[in-house]
């Protein structure tokens, strides 16, 4: 199995949820609404689930062996902090670029 593609969704701020994720495999099945969560000692993912009827949320599709858990969380945080490095990065720019518009006035 090769993860072939991370999409990194959504990214949120508020909460202990950071992001929703697609992830790919092998160029041909797709999983969406995996959930970059933040725990209380780290970040962590959580595969898409629903609530049954007891009101117990149960995954759909979760990895089988503690590899292919961690061939999953391994790839998907690490699309999602190259994702927030390019977000910084925009942000640093944007903020450099609004200082250099003002013009200096010598009197």
């Amino acid at each position: 199995m090769e993860i072939t593609d991370v999409k990194i969704r959504k990214i949120i701020s508020d909460g202990r949820l950071r992001a929703v994720v697609s992830v790919t495999i092998d160029d041909m099945f797709a999983v969406h609404d995996i959930k970059v969560v933040q725990g209380d000692a780290r970040l962590f993912v959580a595969m898409p689930s629903r609530k049954d009827e007891n009101g117990v949320f149960r995954d759909i599709v979760h990895p089988i062996s503690p590899s292919a858990r961690k061939l999953f969380e391994e790839n998907i945080l690490e699309a999602y902090e190259r994702q927030l490095a390019v977000i910084e990065t925009e942000a640093e720019n944007e903020a450099q670029n609004a200082g250099s518009d003002v013009e200096e006035v010598t009197l």
